[in-house]
């Protein structure tokens, strides 16, 4: 590649943002050339904006310590200087609708961390390995923002990639019914053990929210395009629990679930080790070699032996066996501020750059 793509990142200095910083360190596609947050940043080097608060356990990267904080309302001024930005936002949820539809509306195709469009019909919600093919919804967006190149594609929340892709590559079979219980870390509330010494020796049992995106986002993967929106499906029923739990990261899921069409605990393995998605097809630089790892051993997968398997982008499934009510149960993780959160969305960009949705200004 002659030159890499200019990537902003809008809400750069919150914990969600400092890693888009740290993995775009060195990335081979992109380089971080803005870097936007509050007006109370704005002005600042990234350094003295995030000196007393940068949580990643590497240091700042060099390259965008002396990088000027810019004002994130002030669009087309951040825009004019990137091919598109990472989004990464703490505000209100209409307020961060209109800002990212801002931003498309200048050209800029915008990667969202937030929650604010995932349920815009023509917004996709991804997940590379599963459902690329709503990409194709992004013509109708383009048409409705009046841009022949600026759009937005969301990530979906961080839970459900604990237990989307294993029953995701099950899909052959049907599945009906699931009961999912996920125990999520902490820092899926952008925070640390410092900042929140209540969790330390405890848990939660509620967490705003999160169970009705656990049971309604999967439908919206696994739904399909159709007039210029994507219609979620209406299978399987899920239900949710969940609780936050004194973990730094790694969100584990425990899933009860029942098929049309009941496989063979082999075949389900089969399906597992086999699955491979677009990233994988396009060896994408941030794709895990092998999207689903099974662990033999009963105590795996743990959060804090597993969390980073495949550089923290790879999905973790464990005790795997037959159940009294439902077909099955199996356990599974995910890091969740990597394949959860930036991770997930910097392979989000990797995907559509490859696919030609992603091009220099």
């Amino acid at each position: 590649m002659a030159s890499k793509l200019k990537a902003g990142i809008v809400g750069g200095t919150g914990m969600v943002g400092q890693r888009f910083v740290q993995l775009l360190d060195n990335h081979p596609w992109f380089e971080v050339t803005a870097i936007a947050a509050s007006s109370s940043s704005a002005g600042k080097t990234y350094e003295e904006a995030v000196r007393n608060r940068w949580k990643m356990s590497t240091p700042i990267p060099e390259q965008v310590k002396n990088i000027v904080v810019q004002d994130a309302s002030k669009v087309e001024e951040v825009a004019a200087g990137v091919d598109f930005i990472f989004c990464a936002v703490d505000m209100k949820k209409e307020e961060i609708k209109a800002l990212e539809e801002a931003y498309a509306k200048t050209g800029t195709p915008v990667v969202s961390n937030n929650s604010a469009h995932r349920w815009t019909p023509d917004v996709p919600m991804i997940i590379p390995e599963i459902n690329h093919a709503h990409l194709e919804v992004i013509a109708a967006q383009r048409k409705r923002l009046g841009t022949p190149t600026g759009f937005i594609v969301a990530k979906p929340n961080c839970s459900i990639q604990s237990y989307v892709p294993q029953l995701h590559a099950l899909q052959a079979f049907k599945p009906s019914k699931v009961v999912v219980s996920t125990y999520q870390a902490i820092s899926g509330a952008g925070k640390s053990f410092a900042e929140w010494p209540e969790m330390v020796d405890n848990v939660i049992p509620y967490i705003g929210g999160e169970e009705e995106k656990s049971e309604q986002e999967p439908l919206r993967i696994w739904g399909r395009v159709a007039n210029g929106e994507i219609v979620k499906a209406e299978t399987p029923l899920i239900t949710a629990h969940c609780v936050r739990v004194p973990v730094t990261d790694g969100h584990l899921a425990t899933v009860l679930v029942s098929f049309e069409d009941k496989p063979s605990r082999e075949q389900i393995l089969e399906s597992w080790r086999a699955y491979k998605g677009r990233p994988q097809e396009l060896e994408l630089p941030s794709a895990p070699k092998q999207f689903i790892t099974y662990f033999e051993d009963n105590d795996r997968p743990q959060t804090k032996l597993d969390r980073d398997l495949e550089a923290g982008m790879g999905i973790a499934a464990g005790r795997l066996r037959e159940d009294t009510l439902f077909d099955y149960k199996f356990v599974g993780l995910s890091h969740n501020t990597l394949r959860g959160a930036a991770g997930g969305a910097v392979l989000i960009a990797e995907l559509l750059k490859a696919e030609g949705y992603i091009q220099p200004k």
